[in-house]
C-alpha cells in the first residue's frame, strides 16, 4: 500500500505541472480561438529570462541574497513576458482576425521558432539552473501508519502547491473580476461581446499576458526540477494530451485531465511496464488522448459542437 501511495502521489504532482502548462493552451483558445503552439516556447523563454537575470542581478548590483535575486529576476521576467504577449497581439494576431484556424496555427508556429531563436540570442544556449530554494532530498512520511513510511519528494509537493495556488487564483480571477467576466463573455461569443462594448483586442492582450505569467511559473518550476535547456519546449507536447482529454475550452478540464494523465502514466509504468518491457510512460498519454478523440472528441468537459442544417 505504501508503494502504491508513493506512485499515486508522484502521479498527482506530475499531473499538476502538466495542468499548469495546459492552462496556457486553454486560456488563449477560450478567448481568441487560437491554438497556441508557441506555449512551449513561451515556457522556455520565460525560464531562460528568469535563470539569466537571477545570475546577472547579483553581478550588477552586488546582492548577496539569492532569495531576493530570484524575486527580482521573477519580476523582470514577468515584465518581459507581458511585453512579449503585448507584441504578439499587436504585431501578429491583430492582423489575423477572422482568418482560418490553420492560418492562426501557422502563425503560432512562427512565433515558436522566433522565441526559441530570440531566447538563444539574448540568453545563450547553455543549460542554466534556477535555484528557488526548494528542497531536493526525498523524505519519509506516515511512518506510524505504514511500515517504512511513504517516500515523497518535497520539491514535487511544493511545486504542486504552487501550481494549485495559481489555478485557484485564476479561477477567482475569471469568476469574480470584471475583466474575468469579460473574458468569459468573449469566450462564449466574440460578436456578442463586441456588440456590448467589450474591446476584443484588449481582452486578447490580457489573456496572452495571463498565459505568459502561467508560462513563467511553469518555466520556473520545470527549470528548478530539470534545469533550463532547450528541450524544455517539449513540455508543451506533454500537455497536449491533457488538453485533448480535458477539453480545449475548459479550465477545470485542464486540471482534471492533467491529474488523470499524471496518475495514469505513473501507475501504468510501475504496474504494466514490467509486463511489456517498460516505456509505457512515454506513450500512455498519447494513446489515451487518441482514444478520447475517437469516442469523445470534445474531451471530458469541452463543449459539444452541434451543426444544424
Amino acid at each position: 500500500m505504501a508503494f502504491f501511495l508513493e506512485t499515486l502521489l508522484g502521479g498527482l504532482m506530475a499531473g499538476m505541472l502538466y495542468s499548469l502548462v495546459a492552462l496556457g493552451f486553454v486560456l488563449i483558445y477560450k478567448a481568441s480561438g487560437v491554438f497556441n503552439f508557441a506555449q512551449g516556447a513561451m515556457v522556455l523563454f520565460a525560464a531562460l529570462a528568469m535563470a539569466r537575470f537571477a545570475q546577472w542581478i547579483p553581478e550588477w548590483t552586488g546582492l548577496s541574497s539569492i532569495w531576493l535575486a530570484n524575486v527580482l529576476a521573477f519580476a523582470v521576467a514577468g515584465v518581459i513576458m507581458f511585453a512579449v504577449a503585448w507584441l504578439i497581439e499587436k504585431l501578429v494576431l491583430r492582423h489575423l482576425v477572422n482568418q482560418e484556424g490553420a492560418t492562426l496555427l501557422m502563425a503560432t508556429l512562427g512565433i515558436t521558432y522566433f522565441l526559441e531563436g530570440l531566447g538563444q540570442t539574448l540568453f545563450g544556449s547553455s543549460i542554466y539552473k534556477i535555484d528557488i530554494g526548494m528542497p531536493k532530498d526525498p523524505i519519509f512520511v506516515l511512518e506510524g501508519v505504514f511500515q517504512g513510511g511513504v517516500l515523497i519528494n518535497p520539491e514535487d509537493v511544493i511545486a504542486a502547491a504552487i501550481a494549485a495556488a495559481l489555478v485557484v487564483g485564476l479561477s477567482i480571477f475569471f469568476q469574480k473580476t470584471i475583466t474575468g467576466r469579460a473574458l468569459r463573455a468573449v469566450a462564449d461569443d466574440h460578436q456578442a461581446a463586441q456588440s456590448i462594448g467589450i474591446p476584443l483586442n484588449h481582452i486578447w492582450v490580457v489573456v496572452w499576458c495571463v498565459a505568459g505569467m502561467v508560462a513563467l511559473v511553469a518555466g520556473m518550476i520545470w527549470g528548478s526540477k530539470l534545469g533550463v535547456q532547450f528541450s524544455l519546449t517539449t513540455v508543451a507536447l506533454r500537455a497536449l494530451p491533457v488538453v485533448i482529454l480535458g477539453g480545449l475550452t475548459s479550465v477545470p478540464g485542464a486540471i482534471i485531465g492533467g491529474l488523470i494523465i499524471g496518475v495514469g502514466e505513473k501507475l501504468s509504468e510501475v504496474y504494466l511496464g514490467p509486463l511489456v518491457g517498460g516505456g509505457i510512460e512515454i506513450w500512455f498519454a498519447y494513446v489515451l488522448a487518441l482514444g478520447f478523440l475517437l469516442i469523445r472528441p470534445q474531451g471530458l468537459f469541452g463543449e459539444k459542437i452541434i451543426d444544424r442544417v
